[in-house]
């Protein structure tokens, strides 16, 4: 795995409620996966679940720090669900240990863990206001009644609910209600916060808001948060680390810059983004670079992130949309036919901001190349069943051998 850094730095500021450990300055690079120093919030240690003959989860170890917006991201089935459970105490491992803090999780039941979670459903209580929804765990566990009406104001401000205090769930929108939810988990101040699809009932561009609203407000009280989500772009937002699950076990952990631009597997590749994969074989393997042959791709493709794979190797070359370049003239910087090929526009997706191209090879490999429209036009510059020519940079592509 490289160790690129994430591009977005995790500073955090003061909140009401606690501070994180990143607050200090926008410079500051919250990465503590990165100093041996560091030691874990949370230790998965090689915890493995089953439900009669399914294993849900396989054999998991993970270490996630403290102040970190850790996702754990997979489709359906994938484990990453009953895993978030097992911290939260509904169930048990069947193998392993889970610790917390430095405390073994073991027997702990839900309600005598610092943690908190949140569900997809919110589960709000329909009969009371916004601020009594977000009181109600602090009356339940006897906080004296100034301390409740402070906390419930703080925490109301934070999340912008403060005039929807006296209004009811079903006066609310849904990323309100979201919100309600989301600050009546936190008003308890847990250590640490579990969200199980948190934005799920959103829509699309609601959703993509509460995105940003969620990593602030994270940043601002310092809590861990551990998600639980499929969707690829909410991971990639919102999170420091991302770890991609399959089967019940951890296919890669890294930050999203990580996962998306040094996949460690095929699956990995295509589960995050597209992506452009090309079958060949081994012909040079250097310190500085491989040379792969593929008859599917048309042409040599020259890489300078190498798997150190002997001569003959078989091997798949991972190069996403945006990294290719599309035009209807052969590149002047062609070198000898490496990371170039030929082939026909079949199909284009104008999405406003960018234009998708799907090309057909001469192999009958389909290629897809997205191209920014950086200028107002009527017309595209290329069109269907146009000839045209792919090239990419030797950095572009990715080898990957499983």
């Amino acid at each position: 795995m490289s160790d690129a850094p994430d591009p977005r730095p995790r500073p955090a500021a003061t909140g009401p409620i606690g501070k994180s450990p990143a607050a200090k300055s926008p410079a500051v690079k919250f990465e503590p996966w990165h100093d041996p120093a560091a030691k874990p919030y949370i230790r998965i240690e090689k915890v493995t679940k089953r439900f009669g003959d399914f294993t849900a989860v396989d054999n998991v170890s993970l270490s996630i720090y403290r102040g970190e917006f850790f996702s754990l991201l997979g489709g359906s089935g994938s484990g990453k669900t009953t895993l978030l459970r097992m911290l939260a105490g509904f169930e048990q491992p069947t193998e392993g240990r889970i610790f917390i803090d430095g405390v073994d999780m073991a027997g702990i039941p839900p309600y005598d863990r610092p943690v908190n979670m949140m569900f997809q459903s919110y589960a709000l209580f329909p009969h009371m206001t916004v601020e009594n929804n977000v009181a109600f765990g602090l009356r339940q566990d006897g906080v004296p009644k100034d301390e409740i009406r402070t906390r419930v104001a703080e925490m109301l401000e934070l999340v912008k609910l403060t005039p929807f205090a006296k209004r009811k769930p079903h006066q609310l929108s849904g990323g309100q209600r979201q919100r309600v939810a989301l600050a009546r988990s936190l008003v308890k101040k847990p250590k640490l916060l579990l969200l199980d699809e948190p934005l799920g009932a959103l829509d699309k561009r609601l959703r993509e808001q509460t995105q940003f609203e969620l990593v602030n407000i994270q940043e601002k009280l310092g809590v861990t948060f551990v998600v639980v989500t499929h969707d690829q772009e909410e991971a990639m937002t919102m999170s420091t680390r991302i770890a991609v699950m399959d089967h019940g076990a951890i296919a890669q952990v890294g930050t999203p810059t990580e996962i998306y631009e040094y996949p460690n597997s095929r699956f990995t590749a295509e589960f995050i983004g597209s992506v452009n994969m090309f079958e060949g074989n081994i012909v040079e393997s250097e310190p500085d670079h491989s040379l792969i042959r593929s008859a599917e791709a048309g042409c040599d493709l020259y890489v300078t992130h190498t798997a150190h794979l002997a001569a003959g190797s078989h091997c798949w070359v991972a190069i996403r949309p945006e990294k290719v370049s599309i035009t209807k003239e052969k590149p002047a910087e062609a070198d000898g036919g490496r990371n170039v090929t030929r082939g026909v526009v079949r199909e284009i997706a104008y999405l406003g901001d960018i234009s998708i191209y799907q090309i057909d090879l001469a192999s009958g490999k389909r290629v897809r190349a997205t191209a920014p429209n950086v200028t107002r036009r009527t017309e595209l510059p290329i069109t269907w069943d146009d000839e045209v020519w792919l090239s990419w940079r030797p950095f572009a592509g990715v080898v990957l051998t499983d």
